[in-house]
């Protein structure tokens, strides 16, 4: 007797709901009848504001072939690589397979892959990257100290220069300074080693990061509204609890500068589960969960849409004043710590998401103790 025989097998409501790609059943005339819950996370919007609505007013394909295939409930469909936009979500690409049910005329289902998402939570390592901030970690020595010998010589300048000349001085002092910070960032970036990693309180982190941020602010006051809403259930993630704190402080700081000309300018820090994600490790092959999301988002106008693909890229920045280093910092801390982040753009809110999803620290210690090299 099989194993099946024995066992009750599970619903398929369930099946459903653990698949981590969208699945959506469609009535005659192409109209949603039912979604799993990996489809509402892709189309931002709950099963019963789904229901009901027809597949083009949430999901616009211009491929005018495809809608064809689509409307001939009758034969399944295949396609890779196809362009759609979301409403409120902007572009995706996808891949989709629409198979028409059996003995139920009329009735479809459609499964959609976001390789949008995939491509944003990849295995890469960053290594094209890193190969090109290879540079300053093999020059920062020999650029330091003449740096440090140009500063030193400016401020001794400054002491025996008139007063009106002192603005010279302090300019030369103020751009070695930041040309040596400047440095310093990259170095952070090229560097090969990551920090080990434990498990952390995710909210601690959070918490400590705003008050790093309050504390910077001082007695200036702060136009900003910062909203935390916490999952207090959620248990330790797999990090580094400095990293973890770098990597709030930046995103934090970035959407408060960036909601500040806001009517009603905030900022909000969100934890969740986020079940079906999952990243292929490079050290054990073996897929690690990625189940818990840090979301900032913020009320700004957002990144310009052609720049949205480039901002984790170094020297990519929309700031007068900005290095362009701070996001591809943030990328590298969160890919230190087998996690992935992603950006969002949510044009019908106005809302900008920055999303970090990170392991659990119990579900990957234990994957990683049971997996041997040649197993």
């Amino acid at each position: 007797m099989s194993l099946l025989s024995r066992t009750a097998l599970p619903e398929a409501s369930r099946l459903l709901a653990s698949l981590p790609h969208a699945v959506v059943l469609l009535e005659p005339g192409l109209r949603i009848a039912s979604v799993n819950p990996a489809a509402e996370q892709f189309f931002g919007q709950s099963l019963r504001r789904l229901v009901g609505s027809r597949l083009g007013e949430v999901m616009s394909v211009p491929d005018p072939r495809l809608l064809e295939r689509l409307n001939d409930y009758e034969t399944p469909v295949s396609a890779r690589e196809v362009i759609v936009a979301l409403k409120g979500k902007g572009a995706r690409r996808i891949d989709i397979n629409v198979a028409p049910v059996a003995d139920t005329l009329g009735w479809q289902v459609l499964t959609i892959h976001d390789n949008s998402a995939a491509d944003a939570l990849g295995d890469d390592s960053g290594v094209a990257d890193n190969a090109f901030l290879r540079g300053p970690e093999i020059m920062a020595h020999e650029i330091k100290n003449p740096l440090a010998g140009i500063r030193g010589a400016a401020q001794l300048l400054a002491r025996k220069v008139e007063e009106k000349d002192r603005a010279l001085t302090n300019l030369i002092t103020s751009e070695v300074d930041r040309i040596a910070n400047l440095i310093e960032q990259m170095q952070k970036l090229s560097r090969r080693t990551a920090p080990p990693v434990e498990p952390c309180n995710l909210h601690e982190a959070a918490r400590r990061a705003i008050d790093v941020i309050e504390a910077a602010a001082g007695e200036r006051p702060q136009p900003v509204r910062i909203v935390e809403e916490f999952d207090p259930s959620l248990p330790p993630v797999l990090g580094s609890p400095d990293g973890l704190v770098q990597v709030i402080i930046n995103l934090v700081s970035n959407a408060m500068e960036a909601s500040s000309d806001a009517e009603s300018p905030k900022v909000t820090i969100r934890t969740r589960f986020a079940s079906g994600l999952q990243l292929h490790t490079t050290d054990s092959g073996r897929p690690v969960r990625l189940p818990v999301e840090l979301r900032v988002t913020d009320n700004g106008p957002g990144v310009d849409a052609g720049m949205r693909e480039h901002i984790f890229e170094p020297f990519v920045t929309t700031k007068k004043a900005g290095q362009g280093l701070g996001l591809p910092l943030v990328r590298k801390l969160v890919r230190d710590m087998n996690g992935r982040i992603t950006h969002e753009r949510d044009e019908e809110l106005k809302l900008t998401h920055f999303r970090v999803h990170l392991p659990l620290a119990r579900e990957t210690r234990k994957k990683l103790l049971k997996w041997r090299p040649g197993a």
